[in-house]
């Protein structure tokens, strides 16, 4: 996903996973909540428009009620604090775990083959059936081949969480061209004044 921070400035973003980019819509607590668009239906068709799933134009043909979008927000910030456990190592919370559990028994989005052979939504398509595909998800992940490789940012002033899918596990950054370009920068300078500062 292409990411504009609160500076202005544009950067690439894997989450390596749809369950995680729902993180990208804000969250708990104040860091995230200044990027909070789950406040109103457009912020989570944007999303929608935005994120992974294929194929195309679901954002234009989901029906998204009141309850169905705080059930989102509410899932939205279960998973958050679930992926903060898990790259930290720690026990995963029940009540986050029931809500996950909850939305995952939900009926998924639904796919078709059109005409011309191509992929497309079936008709119908709502927030519950972006909820449970989100959910269903997010059980992959937290139980699958990847689980022990979600990761949160290196960066000291970043909190994005990702799944290392790279091949051999040590990813630090969301992204290089973001935290992991400006740590190169900071250690380059770093060793520069050393060098100077010795010689």
């Amino acid at each position: 996903m292409t990411l504009r921070h609160l500076d202005g400035r544009v950067f690439s973003f894997d989450a390596g996973a749809l369950c995680l980019e729902l993180l990208l819509t804000g969250g708990p607590g104040p860091v995230a909540a200044r990027y909070e668009v789950l406040d109103r239906v457009e912020g989570l068709l944007g999303w929608v428009r935005d994120c992974r799933l294929a194929p195309g134009g679901l954002d234009r043909e989901l029906a998204v009620t009141p309850a169905e979008l705080l059930a989102v927000r509410e899932t939205r910030d279960a998973l958050w604090r679930l992926g903060l456990a898990r790259a930290e190592g720690r026990a995963l919370a029940p009540e986050d775990l029931g809500i996950v559990n909850k939305a995952a028994a939900l009926p998924p989005l639904v796919t078709r083959i059109v005409p011309d052979g191509t992929r497309a939504w079936a008709p119908g398509a709502t927030g519950t059936g972006l909820l449970g595909t989100v959910a269903r998800d997010a059980v992959e992940l937290f139980t699958g081949p990847y689980a022990d490789r979600v990761r949160v940012c290196g960066a000291d002033n970043c909190a994005l969480l990702f799944v290392d899918t790279s091949r051999p596990g040590r990813r630090r950054w969301c992204s290089m061209e973001r935290c992991g370009n400006r740590h190169k920068v900071r250690a380059h300078r770093a060793r520069t004044q050393e060098e100077t500062g010795s010689g």
